[in-house]
């Protein structure tokens, strides 16, 4: 549990103070969701998804995932109320993975998935501490290899990744007119796909 924001380098120009004045007495925690929390996680996402009528697909099946153990959604909570939220696709079944061993095969390769944090909060190390956590439940269910994935065009998510140790190359393809890249982390760390 952190009891207070840690900003780090962040350019405080860049911040509204108000927000940093008041984060610093947020406490925030991260843990696996239940499912009151996953829905609430959901509906923010769609609120801030207007008119996107993928939002609530997604919500449904993701939630479907976590009720029937194919993935674990796990939240960032400021006092008490999700902020953020990153998934572990276990099922091959899933989504992202069907057709792709390399991506999560329910044994031994796992995927990091949906990663998003509130605006509000980017910057200040909730998303890095989010992946540790999945990276380590990971590890308690017995995989020994984790996959992250990045749309081509996302320079900035692709050095964060890189930077967590996502650095193998496991995956290239075209989904939605857009280049993904899966990559992997050996041992658990760090695999974009």
């Amino acid at each position: 549990m952190i009891t207070a924001c840690e900003f780090g380098d962040i350019n405080m120009r860049e911040v509204d103070f108000a927000l940093a004045k008041s984060c610093s007495y947020m406490k925030f925690d991260y843990k696996i969701a239940d499912m009151n929390e996953l829905r609430l996680i959901w509906e923010k996402n769609i609120a801030d998804n207007p008119g996107d009528p993928r939002w609530p697909i997604w919500r449904d099946i993701y939630i479907g995932y976590n009720e029937k153990q194919m993935a674990t959604t796990f939240i960032v909570a400021a006092d008490g109320v999700p902020v953020g939220e990153g998934t572990l696709i276990q099922s091959p079944e899933c989504g992202a993975a069907i057709g792709r061993p390399e991506i999560a095969d329910g044994h031994s390769v796992a995927n990091v998935n949906a990663l998003r944090i509130d605006k509000r909060f980017e910057g200040q190390h909730h998303i890095s501490r989010l992946v540790r956590m999945l990276e380590e439940y990971a590890r308690q269910l017995g995989y020994s290899r984790v996959t992250i994935g990045v749309e081509a065009k996302e320079a900035r998510n692709l050095a964060i990744y890189l930077h967590w140790g996502y650095t193998r190359l496991v995956s290239y393809y075209i989904e939605d007119d857009d280049s993904r890249l899966k990559k992997s982390k050996n041992p658990i760390g760090t695999v974009l796909y």
